[in-house]
């Protein structure tokens, strides 16, 4: 008997624990419709949402319980649309580590998960977010491509950035025992990333969209012989172990972000991003590039892709040191803007952050 009330409670505090998760997923909806609204206080609404709490209460749950408890969590959600929170959204689920630098970024900001990079800058535009933190290149495995893509149509900002060292760590279950892992789940960036560890220990691979996807997979599914590899956060958040820290095959792994915002940032920067395109005539990118020789400039990052609707027009990202109201820079950019087809200025910010 004992035994089996111990596994009940067990039972109970993983549905406690998926309960905590969904009201933090519904506050997060909140914040992001006090954005698309006029006002905080909406009756109507507020009455819509009680009347289908009561309608789907059921057997033990009396509809006036559902009632009263939704009552709170409605006012709840309207102090928390009150307050002046910044929201940052990010790609992936919860434990990410594009929101690990998103926190350390800014820990005040509330980050926002995003399905896609995509929807990241489109949520911005929205006006549903506030900033946007998006991964541009890695030590490793090089330029985000899909991101360095969307940076090219996007009139948002860049408004800082930040390097963060990425630590792999190996995660399972709590009543998981390390000698019993078979198969280890992630995204096939970081699996490849920890090649050596994943193979001396012969482990099946299992890849998934997410590394924090697959944390939280694990959590919910409850597989007896799984890992996960993934940040210290998901081992927080999905209430996961961490076997071992560290399980990458090298330690210089790190990964570039920028913060993306509507406007651009309104405090002085030491680094500014462009993206152009110039004719296809011999010597034309030599003689931009000599623009930045010419004036001391250094840059810090050169980047091609080819345009999507014009498979034979190729796109420059370009960053470079120095802040856009200096006066050498304004000649710069005013020289590269008369000899590309196209010019953008994608932001100046405060650069080299860890």
């Amino acid at each position: 008997m004992e035994e089996y009330l111990i596994a009940v409670r067990k039972e109970i505090d993983l549905v406690d624990d998926e309960i905590m998760k969904l009201l933090n997923r519904r506050m997060e909806l909140s914040m992001r419709s006090r954005k698309l609204k006029g006002t905080i206080s909406d009756p109507g609404r507020e009455e819509e949402v009680l009347m289908n709490v009561m309608k789907a209460s059921r057997r033990l749950m009396s509809a006036e319980f559902s009632r009263k408890l939704y009552r709170e969590i409605i006012e709840e959600s309207k102090h928390i649309q009150e307050e002046p929170f910044k929201v940052i959204g990010f790609q992936g689920e919860h434990g990410a580590y594009s929101e690990v630098a998103a926190l350390k970024h800014d820990p005040a900001m509330i980050p926002i998960p995003c399905l896609e990079f995509a929807e990241v800058f489109d949520d911005i535009e929205k006006k549903e977010l506030d900033f946007g933190i998006v991964p541009v290149e890695n030590s490793l495995e090089g330029a985000i491509t899909p991101v360095i893509d969307l940076l090219l149509e996007t009139d948002l900002k860049i408004v800082g950035e930040i390097s963060l060292p990425v630590r792999h760590c190996l995660l399972t279950l709590p009543e998981t025992n390390a000698y019993d892992i078979k198969i280890v789940a992630s995204h096939p960036q970081a699996l490849a990333q920890c090649r050596n560890f994943i193979a001396k220990h012969r482990f099946q691979v299992h890849p998934t969209y997410d590394t924090a996807g697959a944390a939280r997979e694990l959590s919910e599914r409850r597989f007896p012989s799984a890992g996960v590899i993934a940040s210290e956060l998901c081992a927080e958040l999905y209430n996961l172990e961490i076997i071992k820290e560290d399980v990458a095959d090298h330690e210089s792994n790190t990964t570039r972000f920028i913060i993306l915002a509507r406007d651009a940032s309104p405090e002085p920067g030491n680094k500014c991003s462009v993206s152009f395109s110039t004719k296809h005539e011999a010597g034309t990118l030599f003689h931009i590039l000599k623009i930045f020789s010419d004036a001391g400039i250094n840059l810090t990052r050169i980047e091609s892709r080819p345009v999507r609707d014009d498979s034979l027009q190729y796109a420059f990202l370009l960053d470079f040191e120095g802040n856009d109201q200096d006066e050498h820079v304004k000649v710069s950019m005013e020289q590269l803007c008369s000899m590309t087809v196209t010019f953008k200025f994608l932001g100046c910010y405060i650069g080299g952050s860890k």
